[in-house]
């Protein structure tokens, strides 16, 4: 059941004997005065449904030692360690000077609660309402939109090691998958910890050991026994498919179908990179820079730099790029804004939903690459889309296919312009986004000296806010998995919205919040 904190005070609670030691305008004293106008109990009441069991951490002790946790960025310990020994936290929290904290799992416990909940962000949502309140954002019609790369909390694992983990993890969930591998599986011993005993410098005896591996995997897969798999055993059976088919393919002289195997001579564009943690991906956020982890979403108003609304997701595939996150989180914005962002973020797309939002965008358009170096880009063709043509550079006029393809071929044959335009022997064929219209008037706004300023002068503030994210070792997560990273998000931008906001000069006044 919900535990409710006392009205009255301790004798020695910490706030009245110390309290006036604390640094006025930061966030200690604020939690110190004010955690429980900020967290009520009612906030928290629907994940103790039930009503029975003992008395909970009253809910504004617990959500005022999340927000310290993640603005410090401590570990549960570190954070229960904090709560008994700093008098701080003990004021801010509530706690009397000899109060000891709860245990370390009290953490862990409000986190999974939170988690499976219907509101998991409530506590980001109602730093958020003070913000609301306090009217900081009023007439600053800005939105500046940006990722950024956060490392995962898992080692990355080689082909071989994640094989057998999958197996090993088969064996634990699935019910009569132990007595298959001991029937079917010859390439190890996975009841043994670690890996095979081969000569790991000998190249053909690594790829004897994959090929054994794969033919374990699949011959697994395929003598389970018939029956209903709950949760845990159904992702264990998923994820052991998964992984024996995204790093392999049939060996040279293989058809594919003799169960013959190798490393792929590529990387996956989705890879799952640990089976300890498979939401987390590769990311490349520069062409020379690669990290393992999620990433981070975040929309901030650069003038004050406060987050309003964020989201995480694992840092590849085309439904976590910055552009499609950004139509979700721009759906969010209820008034028409200015959105700033770079380049990831000027799909056809999101400037459409931009449009249909009533949104200025002020993106930096995708670049346009020419067929040939220095020569024709999209732009040098004129589009005409209620006749369905295109006439090129030369003058010669082609219709769109169903499809939006625009095939010149043989009029490039003899064109005295063909240098400048493709090296095709086929000649130059166009592919038109469906959004092609939308996006040629956006690059031609992007000429504009206006557009230019205010992008230069307020789209690059949201690298503020992001550093103030992963200051002090936060850029590496402490948890597995998108929900409850997520969860750490929000915490930490809950935290650090609220440390601005008392820059800005939070205080409460007749019952509201005010900024001085």
């Amino acid at each position: 059941m919900q535990g409710r904190a006392d009205p009255q005070r301790e004798i020695l609670d910490v706030e009245s004997v110390a309290g006036h030691l604390l640094p006025q305008g930061g966030v200690f004293a604020f939690l110190a005065a004010h955690r429980r106008e900020l967290f009520p109990d009612e906030m928290f009441v629907d994940l103790f449904a039930s009503g029975r069991g003992r008395p909970s951490i009253p809910a504004d002790v617990i959500a005022a030692a999340i927000v310290l946790q993640t603005l410090h960025g401590l570990s549960d310990g570190e954070a229960a360690e904090a709560l008994t020994f700093d008098l701080r936290w003990k004021a801010a929290c509530g706690l009397a000077v000899t109060g000891k904290a709860f245990h370390p799992t009290s953490l862990t416990y409000w986190r999974r609660r939170l988690a499976r909940s219907d509101r998991p962000n409530r506590i980001f949502d109602a730093v958020r309402q003070v913000v609301a309140e306090t009217g900081t954002l009023t007439g600053k019609t800005r939105r500046a939109l940006d990722s950024t790369v956060l490392d995962d909390a898992v080692a990355t694992q080689d082909t071989i090691t994640q094989l057998i983990a999958a197996v090993r993890r088969v064996a634990r969930e699935v019910p009569g998958a132990a007595a298959v591998i001991a029937q079917q599986c010859r390439a190890h011993d996975y009841t043994r910890p670690g890996k095979p005993s081969i000569a790991w410098d000998d190249p053909a005896a690594r790829e004897q050991l994959v090929d054994a591996l794969v033919g374990d995997a699949h011959r697994l897969l395929g003598h389970l026994p018939e029956q209903e798999l709950g949760a845990k055993a159904a992702e264990a059976v998923a994820l052991l498919a998964l992984v024996a088919g995204q790093d392999v393919e049939p060996v040279e002289d293989s058809d594919g179908t003799d169960g013959r195997w190798r490393i792929a001579r590529r990387v996956a564009p989705d890879r799952v990179i640990s089976t300890v943690d498979p939401e987390a991906r590769h990311a490349h956020k520069t062409r020379s820079r690669r990290q393992d982890g999620y990433k981070a979403h975040l929309v901030v108003e650069p003038e004050t730099g406060i987050v309003t609304d964020a989201a995480l997701t694992p840092a590849s595939g085309p439904e976590n790029s910055d552009a499609a996150v950004g139509i979700d989180l721009l759906a969010g914005t209820d008034d028409p804004a200015e959105v700033l962002a770079d380049s990831a973020y000027g799909s056809g797309e999101m400037l459409d939903a931009a449009q249909q939002g009533g949104h200025t965008p002020i993106i930096k358009p995708w670049p346009l690459r020419p067929a040939v170096e220095g020569g024709f880009t999209l732009d040098d063709f004129t589009v005409d889309e209620h006749a369905g043509t295109v006439t090129c550079p030369n003058g010669i006029t082609r219709s769109m296919t169903r499809t939006r393809n625009v095939i010149f071929g043989a009029a490039c044959r003899d064109c005295p312009l063909r240098a400048r335009c493709t090296t095709s022997a086929s000649g130059r064929t166009l592919r038109l986004h469906p959004h092609d219209a939308l996006q040629r008037t956006h690059r031609q706004r992007a000429q504009d000296p206006e557009f230019q300023a205010s992008y230069r002068q307020h789209r690059p503030m949201v690298e503020r806010s992001i550093a103030w994210l992963v200051a002090g070792g936060n850029r590496r997560l402490r948890f597995r998995g998108t929900a409850l990273n997520d969860l750490w998000l929000h915490h930490r931008l809950a935290a650090l919205n609220l440390r601005r906001l008392l820059t800005l000069g939070l205080t409460r006044t007749d019952g509201a919040w005010a900024i001085a």
